[in-house]
């Protein structure tokens, strides 16, 4: 196997022992100043690898330079074909640079629209290495002939990507299992070339002003990132980690991960014998709805993004697969990312916002999530985002066009002087492959209206502080509750899954009684005025009507009808009525507790103030006043 080293300052290795140099096997993470020092002293790897990187690259910049200068680069075909050349070229030049073109496919605040397209399409695909160096590889990091350690293991890898190949084996126990095995000198190669991209991203930032962003920043992500997918005892504790925070799930499957057949550089997993969510024909032979399997996919996707915040961030074809018994089970498990609880809730935040077209607060929302510095002037962002996001909305957020969407705010990106995290570009590639994935099983698809229900459901039930004030904008305008806005997340809240009514009750109950449901407290009570009040005058007049007449009073003689329609407020139980397995019985349990309330005697003071008011204004302005109208006067002859 290829090995390349250089000197640098003596380690300790794992025995204690003093060693006078490291190579880039050695490196278990990366580390930008030790890979620094692994070159620096010895060029003879660099120099030839600069010779095979710098060539191409270089020929590629002065056609792109030819382009702009003649102004072809103005035509969109020609910049779509100059993207499809930069996919060859990276696919060419080998795992580091494939890796860059995927990490720059999400960055739409670095690539243009049409190329962020072709990039999307890049292939982390390469052939086969030789089944000899993949089996000296196990041998070697496993610590046993591969016959000792397997039943079986294929001739033939059944898949084969840039930084390894998978076979399918067995255990002497009979289990079938699944050994992935990295690419021989693949630490080493990937080592060299992200020093060579740094230092080019170092001589852009000081030589150039052409780029915004942070390139070295972004080398150092992809870096880390590339160090945590080539150490398979990391993927392998993802994996452990995933499964164990979706263990409640029943439609979720995740590969045993056999550790005592793991290390470094070979992963050893269940073999998962299922279906390509993408295989129509054959999810429906196994007698599954693949429309029902997005939705679990979909689902289960933003329960990692907004509830634990670690998420899948490669959820292509492939790493998908529909099982006999209904379940999705996800595969390799390399590439994940963390998303911070305030980053969640600034997104949920961000669709409120988005929802009530609240444009101003939007673009803050983007400078509170990072994409913006605090020295950004909003006020050209505004109008844009109003044009990207108007036109969209014209059907409703659950309408939304997700690509199409967020293909327009890509070209708003890359104008104004957004800085994308990472977390962010991970999230908007793992949703678009999986509406993708969703298309090609029906063309009708929308993520975020299959989302939707999932959102609705966390702004009602979360009782995080944050999100209790999202909910306060989105169903209160100024004084006024928007009721169908209310009855539109109780409806789509119902078509969640997972949906306890229990406690959506009682978290119904806390908005009501918080700081942040004072609004919608005076609006009920003022709702229950209003009723109580009608319906009282219908009663006195129907009472005074009985009496005899000498007793009648003129103003309870023509009562005011009740109201054919009771206001939509007074239908709570309506509205819960829409969710599953919800009982009216869950409603009258809270009752105990809803007496003891403070908010609850207060409520009860004012509508019981507020009913003697009315009752005080009634009696003088339509029983009293009209009476004495009618009262004989000195120049009204008596009769």
């Amino acid at each position: 196997m290829t090995s390349l080293s250089g000197s640098a300052p003596a380690k300790d290795n794992d025995h204690g022992q003093r060693r006078d140099f490291i190579s880039a096997a050695d490196l278990n993470r990366y580390d930008p100043e030790a890979v620094a020092t692994l070159y620096r002293g010895h060029p003879q790897q660099l120099l030839r690898r600069l010779w095979q990187t710098l060539i191409p690259i270089g020929a590629f910049l002065v056609a792109v330079a030819m382009d702009r200068l003649t102004g072809r680069l103005r035509q969109e075909e020609q910049v779509r074909e100059r993207g499809r050349e930069l996919c060859e070229l990276l696919t060419k030049l080998g795992p580091a640079f494939i890796k860059a073109g995927q990490a720059l496919s999400t960055r739409p605040d670095l690539v243009s629209p049409v190329v962020l397209e072709e990039l999307s399409a890049l292939q982390d695909q390469l052939p086969p290495f030789s089944n000899t160096m993949a089996m000296a590889c196990i041998a070697e990091d496993l610590g046993a002939p591969v016959k000792q350690l397997f039943n079986q293991l294929g001739d033939e890898p059944v898949s084969a990507a840039s930084l390894g190949q998978v076979y399918k084996g067995q255990l002497p126990d009979g289990r079938a299992v699944a050994v992935k095995v990295q690419r021989p000198g693949l630490r080493e190669q990937i080592t060299l070339d992200l020093y060579i991209v740094r230092n080019m991203a170092l001589w852009i930032k000081h030589y150039t002003r052409f780029v915004r962003s942070d390139l070295v920043g972004l080398v150092d992500e992809l870096g880390t990132r590339i160090f945590e997918e080539m150490d398979y005892i990391h993927e392998a504790e993802n994996a452990e980690r995933f499964a164990n925070l979706h263990r409640h799930n029943q439609r979720i499957a995740v590969p045993e991960i056999h550790r005592h057949l793991t290390n470094r550089r070979v992963l050893t997993m269940e073999w998962i014998e299922g279906i390509k969510l993408t295989q129509v024909k054959e999810v429906k032979a196994l007698g599954l709805d693949p429309e029902d399997m997005i939705n679990v996919g979909v689902n289960c996707s933003l329960e990692q993004l907004l509830e634990h915040g670690y998420f899948h961030a490669d959820p292509h074809p492939g790493n998908l697969l529909a099982l006999a018994d209904g379940r999705i089970a996800y595969l390799d498990f390399g590439m994940m990312s963390e998303v911070q609880r305030s980053a969640r809730t600034g997104l949920i935040q961000a669709v409120v916002h988005l929802v009530n077209k609240d444009f101003d607060k939007l673009a803050k929302d983007f400078v509170g999530l990072g994409f913006l510095t605090q020295k950004v002037d909003l006020k050209p962002i505004v109008p844009a985002f109003t044009k990207v996001f108007s036109h969209a909305l014209e059907g409703g957020v659950s309408r939304m066009d997700f690509k199409s969407v967020t293909d327009d705010l890509s070209g708003v990106m890359y104008r104004f002087p957004f800085q994308v995290p990472p977390y962010y570009a991970l999230i908007i590639r793992s949703l678009v492959t999986l509406e993708g994935i969703a298309l090609s099983i029906n063309p009708q698809f929308k993520i975020l209206g299959a989302a939707y229900p999932y959102f609705a459901k966390r702004l009602l039930v979360d009782p995080d502080p944050e999100l209790r004030n999202s909910l306060k904008e989105m169903v209160l305008s100024e004084n006024s509750l928007r009721w169908e806005r209310l009855d539109d997340l109780l409806g789509s809240a119902a078509r969640s899954q997972g949906l306890d009514p229990e406690a959506l009750v009682d978290s119904t109950l806390n908005f009501l009684l918080s700081d942040a449901g004072s609004k919608v407290r005076s609006q009920l009570v003022g709702a229950l005025v209003d009723q109580l009040d009608t319906m009282g005058w219908q009663v006195a007049c129907r009472v005074g009507q009985r009496l005899p007449r000498r007793w009648q009073l003129h103003g309870l003689q023509d009562p005011a009808p009740l109201p054919g329609t009771p206001p939509a407020m007074w239908d709570v139980l309506g509205l819960f009525r829409k969710l599953p397995y919800f009982e009216p019985a869950m409603l009258w349990q809270s009752l105990p507790r809803l007496l003891g309330e403070p908010v609850v005697h207060r409520m009860g003071l004012q509508l019981a103030q507020d009913l003697a008011e009315r009752g005080v204004v009634r009696l003088v302005r339509d029983i009293l006043l009209p009476q004495q109208s009618l009262l004989p006067t000195e120049s009204t002859p008596a009769s």
